[in-house]
């Protein structure tokens, strides 16, 4: 494919999905990131498109929402691996509740398996996923059906909630960054999406690697009030994303790795990551429901899970 070719499906898939990961863009064009990137800086520099770290979005500082059916097809690998480790967090009997988005139906297939297990959710995906499940129990929130997401919004799923009070809150969002916290792009996802952090005692926030640095229109959930983020490794040459999880680090959220190995906590004296990448020596027990849950490893120590295992690691504040 000559270059002019690649730059305008470049362009084209940027405008049709808001955001493309360098990695997505690399595999539908055939190429490298590293030629992918040089498309992107060069488009950037026409003005058609804006760099973000691991990615490119629309021109002008705000990505817009995505629609579901191209959201469902982007980072599904490292979906499933971030939604495999949040599952692994629930209880046996626990009450949780679960916001809208692709990462979190992959979630709640996995808690189908959870017995005893009460899910408050205004997605309707994610009720679907549950919906057979003998030993789970849905709740649904009232409010207007959103089209493009399949959740309930409004005054309506707002008020259902009030009163509430669960363990654990699961949510995903257009972007994240250590300054403003978890954000999406419409106005009432956001509202609903804070409604139920505030009927949460924890918050663990689920986004790929493609929302670090991503900043949208409306904040949902503020950095101090991140219990959690469970996330894929960035790509080698990711340095920013590195920067943005040690930034999160650094103001007390609880950074969980899915899929690879990752270190446990500032690793080269100086509070940030030794090299930028992790290593792998000590192995790190995998949280299963009913065990204990996921710990790290002393400061120096860096992780690597019992064959068999997804490899899980966490990275927290010293």
């Amino acid at each position: 494919m000559f270059a002019a070719e690649r730059r305008q499906l470049i362009l084209e898939m940027v405008r049709a999905n808001g955001a493309v990961s360098l990695r997505e863009l690399a595999r539908v064009v055939q190429t490298s990131e590293v030629t992918v990137r040089r498309d992107v800086r060069a488009l950037e520099a026409e003005g058609l498109l804006d760099r973000r770290h691991g990615g490119a979005v629309l021109p002008g500082g705000f990505t817009r929402e995505s629609g579901f059916p191209q959201k469902s097809h982007l980072a599904t690998a490292e979906k499933t691996a971030i939604a495999d480790v949040a599952a692994g967090l629930v209880e046996e009997g626990e009450a949780v509740v679960v916001g809208a988005g692709t990462t979190t139906q992959e979630l709640a297939r996995r808690l189908a398996r959870v017995p005893g297990l009460t899910v408050v959710t205004n997605s309707l995906l994610v009720a679907q996923a549950l919906a057979h499940a003998n030993r789970v129990e849905v709740v649904m929130t009232g409010g207007t059906l959103r089209g493009s997401n399949y959740a309930l919004v409004g005054s309506g799923a707002e008020q259902s909630l009030q009163g509430l009070r669960v363990s654990r809150a699961f949510l995903s969002g257009s972007g994240l960054t250590a300054e403003r916290g978890l954000s999406t792009s419409n106005m009432l996802s956001a509202s609903v999406d804070r409604a139920l952090v505030q009927a949460a005692a924890e918050v663990v926030v689920l986004a790929d690697h493609t929302k670090l640095g991503t900043d949208t229109m409306f904040q949902t959930v503020p950095t101090d009030v991140m219990t959690r983020l469970v996330t894929d490794e960035p790509p080698a040459h990711d340095d920013r994303a590195a920067t943005e999880l040690q930034a999160l680090a650094d103001q007390g959220v609880q950074i969980t790795v899915a899929g690879t190995v990752a270190a446990a906590g500032p690793l080269d004296g100086g509070g940030g990551l030794q090299g930028r990448r992790p290593r792998r020596d000590a192995p790190l027990p995998v949280q299963r429901r009913g065990g204990p849950g996921l710990r790290s490893a002393p400061a120096a120590a860096l992780l690597e899970p019992p064959p068999g295992d997804r490899r899980v690691a966490d990275l927290r504040r010293r």
